[in-house]
């Protein structure tokens, strides 16, 4: 293993730029999401039922925002890298097209239906009448969400991390604390429960759009043009575009219906085991917050090299993330190990449930590095590149024809504990390793996007 990149102090300086910020912003994301929770869980378990059911509509959203406008991203990614702002700014239209489409048909779901769409989860009718509470207020914010949702993904694109870790960080900030004052009436402030948290978390969201705009305008970004220009585009570039945004849309889904299902296989083994698979769960995120900024940095960086032109230091790049996270994985997985017995001491669990977290925990662990090698070549290399639809085939496949298959021979065939059931799921990733090591190593993924013939300049 060659790791003489290590003394390239200038690559790894542009390296942690991208990643530090990520990675933070993700960090406090999950962190104040937590507290959320934690606030609300003071009201009952119908209130928490009620915020987490309505939260699942943003899930889905926020995944398919993800996908088209980090689909998109690709271009203005590699445009940065060829130095042309025009492109960038039509991109960044199409991307704000789609995302406000996609949000408003979710607002009216949100605000005239939400009875409709929590009665899919639920038949507790007090549930449905809290969270429908929640629903009509956070749905009026989810245009809002999906215009900074597109800003921030083209602003990483081109390496501006900072301000959109300061919009999110004040905005997650602001609405801890409005929800924390409207939740328990605090400081003068109406008590009004989760219609309180729905208060705040609308208001997080406004601000965050708010402080994006200031920022990209009072600091003369290149998005800082009359929002008119950004319109300005033909039809055959957008169709050129959603060609490639399209799959990555796909991909999310298919990948979220996936975790759904192994989490409904986990549950009927028992009410321990998906106890244990959610309290490992909150451990893993917690782990990959770190390899989220890595390979989000890695996606930058060789877009960046393929809009110049420099394909294989776009494929070195991607080696030395490999590296980087597959090392920094082993040494995650390490220390999970030994933290096991102080998670478990975190929680009220029966004997069963104490050792399904151990051994899920020491499974998670010794997987953790073929995960990292995974989501680097994914997330750094297959989406980078623009092999959108190899990278949904891939995903498509593995799920669907492994993991799922082996969740249930493992659960209702064999009968077996959870934590074996997880590990034969991990079948999924050890095929997807093969088949993405093949792929990078092919060069294959590599596709100029933007040096084309029909494509603007």
């Amino acid at each position: 293993m060659n790791l003489s990149f290590l003394r390239d102090r200038s690559f790894l300086r542009e390296l942690l730029v991208i990643a530090i910020p990520i990675s933070f912003q993700q960090l406090l994301s999950a962190s104040l999401n937590m507290i959320d929770v934690i606030m609300v869980g003071q009201l009952g378990e119908t209130a928490i039922a009620a915020l987490g059911l309505s939260n699942q509509v943003f899930f889905v959203l926020i995944l398919i925002l993800f996908g088209a406008t980090s689909g998109m991203a690709i271009f203005t990614a590699q445009y940065w890298g060829k130095q042309e702002m025009e492109p960038i700014r039509k991109v960044l239209g199409m991307s704000l097209i789609v995302s406000v489409s996609v949000a408003s048909i979710f607002t009216l779901i949100a605000v005239l239906m939400p009875e409709t769409v929590l009665g899919f989860y639920t038949q507790d009718t007090e549930v449905i009448e809290l969270g429908s509470s929640y629903l009509r207020i956070v749905g009026f914010t989810y245009i809002p969400v999906a215009i900074a949702t597109a800003y921030i993904a083209v602003l990483r694109s081109i390496q501006l991390i900072r301000m959109t870790v300061i919009a999110t960080v004040a905005a997650l900030a602001f609405k801890t604390i409005l929800g924390y004052g409207l939740i328990f009436g605090i400081g003068g402030l109406p008590a009004l429960g989760v219609r309180g948290a729905a208060i705040g978390t609308a208001a997080g969201w406004s601000l965050e759009l708010v402080l994006l705009l200031i920022l990209i305008y009072t600091q003369k970004t290149p998005l800082a043009a009359n929002p008119l220009t950004f319109f300005s585009f033909d039809m055959p570039f957008f169709s050129r575009v959603l060609k490639t945004a399209l799959p990555a849309v796909a991909n999310e889904l298919f990948w979220s219906l996936g975790i759904t299902t192994y989490n409904a296989i986990y549950a009927h083994i028992g009410t321990d085991a998906i106890a244990a698979i959610n309290i490992n769960a909150t451990i893993e995120e917690l782990g990959f917050v770190v390899f989220i900024g890595l390979g989000n940095a890695c996606s930058v960086l060789v877009g960046n090299r393929i809009g110049a032109g420099r394909k294989e230091e776009a494929h070195e790049i991607v080696r030395r993330v490999i590296i980087l996270g597959v090392l920094f994985a082993i040494g995650v997985g390490v220390l999970i190990m030994f933290l096991r017995s102080a998670v478990v001491g975190l929680y009220e669990l029966s004997p069963a449930g104490e050792n399904n977290v151990r051994w899920l925990l020491t499974v998670m662990a010794g997987t953790l590095w073929i995960r990292m090698f995974n989501f680097s070549v994914f997330i750094g290399a297959l989406r980078a590149g623009g092999d959108t639809r190899f990278a949904l085939l891939m995903e498509i496949c593995s799920i669907w024809l492994i993991g799922v298959p082996a969740a249930y021979v493992g659960a209702f065939v064999l009968h077996l504990p959870v934590y074996l059931v997880y590990l034969m799921v991990m079948l999924e990733e050890l095929a997807k390793a093969f088949v993405s090591g093949w792929r990078y190593t092919s060069r294959k993924w590599i596709h100029d996007l933007v040096n084309s013939p029909g494509i603007p300049s």
